[in-house]
């Protein structure tokens, strides 16, 4: 009796709000997933071509960093007011604001992880007849693919918070239920929403850390075969951490 009732007396935990909105949490969940990964596909594509650019010298760097900075400042109520104008009351919107505040994080990390390429790689790489293309693609983002998959998970944690801002046009995901039922201060509807956006983000952090690990074997090679303090440290990782080549060497023999 007291379940059923949880919804008359306004219970933060209420089975029966669950059963009876299950639909309507199913698509706000839906349509909350779906704008997050449209939104870091497109920051992942827009940032690769800024970082790049950024790489190619400080007169690039600077402005390109400094733009992507002053556009995460901006307040997500100014940021969706600029764009109104542009893409009306539409799920567009919201894309495009959290496209232009990933950027801070996704340029930032694929130039740090390309920057931290071992120069000789890169030099083995020419020496094999690599051009720029083709050396950018097989040999310096895979080297750079445990920088760029941090910078991809922060910014994919950080859109599905940021997506809840989207309910100010209607097209929050499940932000829209928490709004709607604030005025209210309907429990049940907050909670349930909230420990959803909260398992949706971590559900999405462990999903592409599991990502992380099969795109980059060569990271768990080299953690899981060193002892540290020991001359094995040293032996079962010779191209240094990070490396593909993390095989364990020959056991040294000694006489006597």
């Amino acid at each position: 009796m007291a379940e059923q009732n949880c919804l008359v007396t306004n219970d933060w935990i209420c089975g029966e709000y669950l059963r009876s909105r299950s639909q309507e949490l199913t698509d706000a969940t839906v349509q909350h997933i779906g704008i997050t990964v449209v939104s870091v596909l497109i920051g992942l594509a827009v940032a690769l071509p800024l970082a790049l650019l950024a790489r190619r010298g400080r007169r690039f760097a600077g402005p390109v960093l400094g733009l992507t900075t002053v556009l995460y400042t901006v307040p997500s109520l100014a940021m969706f007011s600029l764009l109104l104008p542009v893409f009306g009351l539409s799920a567009a919107l919201v894309v495009t604001g959290l496209v232009l505040y990933s950027l801070t994080i996704l340029v930032r990390n694929i130039l740090a992880g390309l920057e931290a390429v071992p120069e000789e790689a890169r030099d083995a790489a020419r020496g094999m007849g690599y051009g720029p293309g083709r050396l950018l693609w097989e040999v310096e983002l895979p080297l750079a693919l445990p920088a760029v998959m941090a910078g991809l998970r922060i910014a994919t944690v950080s859109t599905v918070a940021l997506t809840t801002v989207g309910s100010l046009v209607g097209k929050g995901g499940l932000g829209n239920l928490i709004e709607d039922a604030l005025p209210s201060f309907f429990k049940a509807q907050v909670l349930a929403a909230s420990v959803l956006c909260v398992l949706l983000a971590v559900a999405a952090d462990l999903l592409l850390l599991g990502l992380q690990r099969l795109l980059t074997p060569w990271t768990r090679i080299s953690g899981t075969s060193r002892t540290p303090g020991t001359d094995r440290d040293r032996r079962t990782d010779p191209d240094g951490p990070g490396g593909p080549a993390g095989l364990p060497a020959p056991a040294k023999v000694e006489a006597g």
